[in-house]
């Protein structure tokens, strides 16, 4: 108070005692800003951000982190053909995330929210989508969004306002194949290059002289499986005569499957979705043609069987790496049942199982990051896993990643679709498959 008066007496000598209370201020201030730089102290502009020193970023600094919270987004196909089955990834891994905030507290002491938008498997759709949980939620992160279409309009938003964009189940070999120009986005799924590797090499090895065919969507993706097979195949072994790509938007793709048998394919690689892979089969049956099938690893669940019969799809071929919701005696598939029935989760299924792995995956990547709760130290958490083996893997495969691999699954099994007692199932043979980037050079 006196301070304050004293400042405020009016005169000429109360004007000369306030220069000269400016000017001592003026020298201590400079007196203690070089003592700071003395001392080694960082000048304005070059203070370490949290990811530099690992401290943690006070709360409320960081989108997404409350003292409570740790909010989640991402956006999935929830409306339209395929909804019924894409729908339940997203109500997998919120479930497992219940599960995990009510025995485990969350993760880094905060109960995990997971918030999701319908990006109805259209790009527009998927920009409002991820701007509204970016921009209006303030979710911490993107895990596991859904859908190569919708995610081929939105990586980039995400990349340039620094959202990690991890575990995303798109298979175009684009959102892995530059993690210098894209940090922030980490894929989750086997590309469709990588599977059309295997295909080419598993064709080469054990159906030499085939003739085959390409059937494929008119995406990325699919000119993604395409080439792989290209680079999977050995040309002195089989030759691709058919390739056939349809619009996704197609009511029907027999025109294909009619040029396919014309050309004398004899075994058939294709990433169409079930809905179309049921219908080139069922086609197929119509000509009396039935060809080896390779199917993509979106096909590789009981609902197949369902879509197409048994008996139509037995000898199909595709791949996974993770257990089957069939193995109901293995103890990590038993417990997947368990936690999905306890905390109101949707049926198990093949896609269940991969939807709960991919939760796992996101659990571990946070509770890495609790010492620097932020969107730089959750990439740094994720690029720190080496050899992960969730209890839903099947054996051999690990995940790892780094600066330069954003890549989960690299490694897989084929399945075989059996028939037994007039019903279908799939079955893991033969050797495990691991991915290299040799061959796509």
């Amino acid at each position: 108070m006196k301070v304050k008066y004293a400042l405020s007496l009016p005169g000429k000598t109360t004007a000369l005692l306030a220069v000269l209370l400016t000017a001592c201020l003026v020298v201590i201030t400079l007196a203690v800003a070089c003592e700071e730089e003395e001392e080694g102290a960082p000048t304005p502009g070059d203070t370490p951000t949290a990811a530099e020193t690992g401290t943690p970023t006070a709360v409320g600094e960081v989108p997404g982190i409350t003292d409570t919270e740790i909010i989640l987004g991402a956006d999935f196909i929830l409306s339209g053909a395929m909804a019924a089955v894409y729908a339940t990834i997203p109500q997998t891994i919120e479930t497992y995330f219940d599960y995990v905030n009510e025995t485990q507290g969350g993760v880094c002491g905060r109960k995990i929210v997971y918030k999701v938008e319908d990006n109805q498997d259209d790009p527009a759709r998927a920009i409002e989508a991820v701007r509204k949980l970016v921009e209006q939620d303030k979710v911490f992160a993107i895990v596991g969004s859904l859908g190569d279409a919708p995610h081929s309009a939105v990586w980039e938003y995400l990349n340039e306002n620094e959202v990690p964009d991890i575990l995303c189940s798109a298979g175009a070999h684009i959102y892995s194949a530059d993690p210098e120009g894209h940090p922030w986005t980490v894929q989750m799924i086997p590309g469709f290059r990588m599977e059309g590797v295997f295909f080419g090499q598993y064709i080469s090895e054990n159906l030499p002289g085939k003739k085959v065919g390409v059937l494929y969507p008119n995406l990325m993706m699919g000119t993604d499986l395409l080439a792989g097979v290209k680079d999977g195949l050995d040309p002195d072994k089989n030759e691709i005569v058919s390739e056939q790509s349809y619009e996704i938007t197609a009511v029907s793709i027999s025109s294909q499957v009619n040029n396919m048998k014309n050309a004398g394919v004899e075994v058939v690689a294709t990433n169409a979705t079930p809905g179309f892979s049921a219908q080139a089969i069922k086609q197929a049956d119509r000509l009396g043609w039935h060809p080896q099938w390779m199917l993509s690893y979106i096909n590789a669940d009981e609902m197949m069987f369902q879509f197409v019969s048994p008996e139509l799809l037995e000898g199909a071929i595709t791949f996974q790496a993770l257990k089957l919701a069939t193995s109901t005696d293995d103890p990590a598939v038993a417990e997947h049942y368990r936690i999905m029935k306890e905390y109101d989760g949707p049926q198990p299924t093949n896609f269940t199982i991969y939807s709960q792995a991919l939760a796992e995956l996101a659990v571990e990547v946070l509770s890495r990051s609790c010492d620097n709760l932020t969107r730089e130290g959750l990439m740094d958490a994720l690029e720190s896993i080496k050899d992960w083996h969730g209890d839903l893997l099947i054996d051999g495969v690990n995940i790892s990643f780094s600066d330069t691999d954003h890549t989960a699954f690299e490694t897989a099994r084929m399945l075989r679709a059996t028939v037994e007692d007039g019903k279908g199932k799939w079955e893991y043979f033969g050797p495990l498959y691991l991915f290299e980037e040799q061959n796509l050079e």
